[in-house]
């Protein structure tokens, strides 16, 4: 039987995800912290682990079938790769930064100066379209120091939080892209791997639904449940139980994460009470 072969950075950022979200899908991995190459047990993929930058290439080539990566380091590589899934997390943005002490905030200040950057491709176009020339380095790593040894008059590089752009006396600028890992295929995929792909993803997307879900209970007036009912984002309609008090029922149902306070403060002014909110470990629609 074949297996699907996936690629995942073997250090870093999104290493400890990556391995945490075959987990949540109950795929159990064989310890392979020094090789390069492992076996699953209950289910048909091996994992390999690479470097980072090298894995559009091994997508491209075929050499592997599924990739966990940045999708900004596919719009650097730009390779002709396609993104199956937004995983939602290792989230970042690639951006432009000058040195503190540098007032403006406009990207013309670069015109005919130094930036520094690991993303020469997606600067170039950046700038390119922007109608701004700048003379590009291309550094490997450390890109932030470039300033203050006088290689650069700013960078671009990846930002998550800011604060190793603040240690090196950096500050934010522009923003050119964001970012967050991705699941990503070759194109040269079988029909038979693109079935166990289509098992493997079918649990991702019942694991990240849970994770943007909750569940919620509540107490609520009889002749208040239709008000209720009409605030939930339910999938279908509520679950409506009736209470030992006379006149109350119990209604439960699923709300989306990012409408929680706002379904809370409706849902109250609708007689809601007792209200209960429980995670969600996995949601299969």
């Amino acid at each position: 039987m074949s297996k699907l072969k996936i690629a995942i950075q073997k250090s870093g950022r999104l290493y400890e995800e990556s391995l945490q979200l075959l987990k949540d899908c109950g795929i159990f991995v064989n310890n392979g912290k020094d090789q390069l190459k492992v076996s699953v047990d209950n289910f048909p993929m091996e994992i390999m682990y690479l470097r980072n930058s090298d894995i559009p290439q091994y997508l491209e080539d075929g050499v592997v079938d599924i990739a966990i990566v940045g999708e900004n380091l596919l719009i650097e590589k730009q390779k002709k790769i396609q993104i199956v899934e937004k995983l939602g997390f290792s989230k970042c943005r690639v951006s432009i930064a000058v040195p503190k002490e540098i007032e403006t905030d406009d990207l013309s200040y670069f015109q005919g100066r130094k930036i520094a950057t690991s993303y020469p491709n997606t600067l170039k176009n950046f700038l390119e379209n922007k109608g701004i020339t700048s003379d590009i380095h291309v550094i490997s790593g450390s890109v932030e120091i470039a300033p203050n040894i006088g290689l650069a008059d700013g960078i671009c590089d990846i930002v998550s939080s800011g604060s190793t752009l603040f240690k090196n006396g950096l500050r934010e600028t522009v923003t050119l892209l964001k970012s967050e890992a991705v699941l990503a295929q070759t194109p040269q995929l079988s029909f038979e791997k693109a079935a166990i792909l289509d098992k493997f993803l079918f649990r991702i997307q019942a694991v990240l639904k849970a994770k943007n879900s909750k569940y919620i209970l509540m107490n609520v007036p009889n002749d208040m449940i239709q008000k209720v009912a009409d605030v939930l984002p339910v999938l279908k309609s509520p679950t409506v139980i009736p209470l030992a008090e006379e006149g109350w029922s119990s209604i439960h149902s699923v709300i989306d994460e990012e409408r929680f306070w706002e379904v809370i403060d409706e849902l109250k002014e609708n007689g809601a009470q007792d209200i209960l909110i429980i995670p969600i470990d996995k949601m299969v629609i």
